[in-house]
């Protein structure tokens, strides 16, 4: 299946490749139903591959998925078969189907109805966008600052952040005009300090509503993460959301420290015998990692001692912490599962 915004386009394969039929089905719930009511009708449906499960077809694998139909997650196509074949939707509909009878998609897809996973992606979602947006109305404000009056930058100047917005957002209501009923560059300047920090005053409370709706569900669904050393709600959360909502579909430890793009990646040549680390993977959850290796580094002793005596061994920074971030991606593997 090749999926849209509006509509998703299936083929139908028989076992030796053959294809046996292809239409278009609207990007509803009927039309799921409708879509895999007509591929039975070409016989038994047994296994299916969905191109874009990340975005226009993440909804889609669940009705399947529900009616025993398994679903596997398809690349998009190669680049190079692509100029030799063409590009269509039919074309890349007949693409999934042969990338899941070949065996090369082998990647079962997210059912997406684990019920705290979904609920934590969304809070992490808005999270991220507040975060950004307060990050943006707090370097507006300073540079506002930074052109204002010289009488008013100074009377501001030496505040604390939090001073700073308490006292800026009085001036949101800030009115009244100078004679002739025009406004001035000073009155505009302090409106616009005020409306920033109040908007920086929204932005921060959003953020802490959510993370107080996050740790919650944390607590209530893995407290267990909760209790191992440099693990946070934040962080947490954000494994959780790699794990995904089937667990299952990570058969060992070293394909969730692959998923986190903690595997170590060999780059020998020769007598040269070296890995480098994984560049690849969800950047999200190694970088959840990375702030358990560090506080760990701070506060645990024997992390503390790890790093030490690997050190004296001739280890360089760089390979310890892949090595620290192999260990933590082990024990959060267990933990979640």
């Amino acid at each position: 299946m090749d999926t849209h915004r509006d509509a998703h386009v299936a083929a139908v394969l028989s076992l030796t490749g053959a294809v046996l039929a292809t239409s278009e089905f609207p990007a509803s719930a009927v039309g799921y139903r409708d879509l895999l009511k007509w591929a039975r009708t070409s016989g038994a449906v047994r296994r299916a591959g969905v191109e874009g499960t990340g975005s226009y077809g993440a909804s889609l694998p669940r009705y399947p998925l529900a009616q025993g139909v398994d679903v596997f997650d398809v690349n998009w196509m190669d680049r190079a078969d692509r100029r030799r074949r063409g590009k269509s939707d039919p074309l890349d509909a007949q693409n999934a189907a042969r990338a899941v009878l070949s065996g090369r998609a082998c990647a079962r897809a997210k059912s997406g109805d684990g019920r705290p996973v979904q609920i934590a992606r969304m809070y992490k979602l808005t999270k991220v966008s507040a975060v950004k947006a307060r990050a943006q109305a707090i370097n507006q404000l300073k540079f506002v600052l930074v052109t204002a009056d010289p009488a008013l930058r100074e009377a501001l100047a030496g505040l604390g952040n939090a001073e700073l917005f308490r006292t800026c957002a009085r001036f949101a209501g800030a009115s009244g005009h100078e004679e002739g009923g025009e406004e001035s560059v000073l009155q505009a300047t302090r409106i616009a300090l005020g409306l920033l920090a109040h908007r920086i005053g929204q932005l921060s409370e959003q953020i802490r509503d959510v993370d107080a709706r996050l740790a919650r569900l944390v607590e209530r669904h893995a407290p267990q993460l909760l209790d191992v050393v440099g693990i946070g709600p934040d962080t947490a959360v954000t494994l959780l959301i790699t794990v995904g909502d089937n667990p299952e579909r990570l058969d060992s430890e070293a394909s969730f420290a692959a998923l986190c793009g903690v595997s170590p990646v060999e780059r020998s040549s020769g007598r040269r015998q070296v890995r480098r680390l994984n560049r690849g993977g969800d950047r999200q959850a190694n970088a959840a990692l990375h702030r358990i290796v560090f506080t760990r580094l701070r506060v645990d002793p024997r992390t503390q001692d790890y790093y030490e005596r690997r050190i004296k061994e001739g280890k360089i920074r760089r390979a310890i912490i892949r090595c620290l971030k192999r260990y933590a991606a082990r024990e959060v593997f267990h933990l979640v599962r």
